[in-house]
C-alpha cells in the first residue's frame, strides 16, 4: 500500500512537472483546443485569411530540394484547404492527395480552378468522401485528418505542410507526427513551415512550434534540415499583438537504415 502511494505521488509529480514545462514553453497555447466544427465555420463565413491566392514562396523556393531530381512524385497535403499549390504541382506532372474537413473548401478548389470532378464515398472512413478531378491526379478526402492512413491511399514521396502542424491543437502534435511519419515513403521529402513568436502574446492559430519540439517529434526517425528562416512580420501579426514573427522552412527526410 505504501509503495503504491509512493508510485502514485511520483506519477502525479511527473505529470505535474510535464504540464508545467508545457505551459512554460507554449504559454497560453498549451491547452488551446479547437474543434473541427470551428474550422468548418471559418470556411462557411469566408474567414480564410490563412488561404493564399498564389503558390507559396517556400514551396517555390525549395521545390528542387523536395523533388531531388524525381519525376511524377506523389504529394500529400494535410489540411489542404483550397491551396493553389496543388494545381501548380499537378500541372508539373505530379499527383496530389489532400485531406480537408471542409466540403466547401474542396468544392471551391475544383470550381475556382475550372476542373470537373467526381465525388464518391470512402468505405474505410464512415461519412468520408473523396473528390477527384477528371485527370485523376488530384484526390481530396473530406474527413478528419486522423481518420486517414496509409491503408487508404498509400505512402507519399513528398509532403507539403504549409499550415497544418501550426493549425492542429498543440496537445495533438505527437499523434500528428506519428501519422505523418507513417505516410512517408522511404524516399519521402517533407517540406514543413513552422512559425516562431512569443506564445504569451497570442493564443493562435496559427500556433507557435519551437525547434526543440520539432526535433522531439521527428528527430528519432528523421533528419531535419533548416532550409530558411525569414522575418515574416506584417501588420496582421502586429494586430495580433506580436513584436516578432519568424517563418522557418524545414526539410524532413527518413533516416537511412
Amino acid at each position: 500500500m505504501f509503495i503504491c502511494l509512493i508510485f502514485l505521488c511520483s506519477s502525479l509529480f511527473t505529470c505535474g512537472r510535464a504540464k508545467a514545462n508545457r505551459t512554460s514553453m507554449f504559454g497560453q497555447q498549451a491547452d488551446r483546443v479547437m474543434a473541427l466544427g470551428e474550422w468548418e465555420e471559418y470556411w462557411q463565413r469566408n474567414e480564410i485569411g490563412f488561404h493564399q491566392p498564389q503558390v507559396h514562396k517556400i514551396l517555390k523556393n525549395n521545390i528542387d530540394k523536395v523533388l531531388n531530381g524525381r519525376k511524377g512524385v506523389r504529394f500529400f497535403f494535410p489540411l489542404c484547404g483550397k491551396a493553389v499549390d496543388m494545381k501548380w504541382l499537378a500541372d508539373m506532372g505530379h499527383s496530389v492527395v489532400g485531406v480537408e474537413i471542409s466540403e466547401k473548401a474542396i468544392r471551391q478548389f475544383f470550381e475556382e480552378n475550372n476542373m470537373t470532378y467526381t465525388e464518391e464515398p470512402v468505405p474505410a472512413i464512415p461519412g468520408a468522401k473523396v473528390y477527384k478531378n477528371s485527370e485523376k491526379n488530384i484526390s481530396l478526402y473530406q474527413c478528419d485528418l486522423y481518420a486517414f492512413s496509409s491503408s487508404i491511399d498509400g505512402q507519399f514521396g513528398a509532403i507539403w505542410d504549409r499550415g497544418s502542424l501550426v493549425a492542429i491543437n498543440p496537445a495533438d502534435r505527437e499523434k500528428y507526427a506519428a501519422l505523418i511519419i507513417s505516410l512517408m515513403a522511404k524516399d519521402c521529402r517533407y517540406l514543413l513551415e513552422t512559425l516562431l513568436y512569443n506564445p504569451d502574446l497570442y493564443e493562435g492559430p496559427p500556433f507557435f512550434v519551437p525547434d526543440e519540439q520539432l526535433h522531439s517529434l521527428f528527430g528519432s526517425s528523421c533528419d531535419i534540415e533548416l532550409l530558411q528562416s525569414v522575418d515574416a512580420m506584417t501588420d496582421l501579426q502586429r494586430q495580433w499583438g506580436l513584436d516578432k514573427f519568424t517563418q522557418n522552412a524545414h526539410l524532413i527526410t527518413p533516416k537511412s537504415s
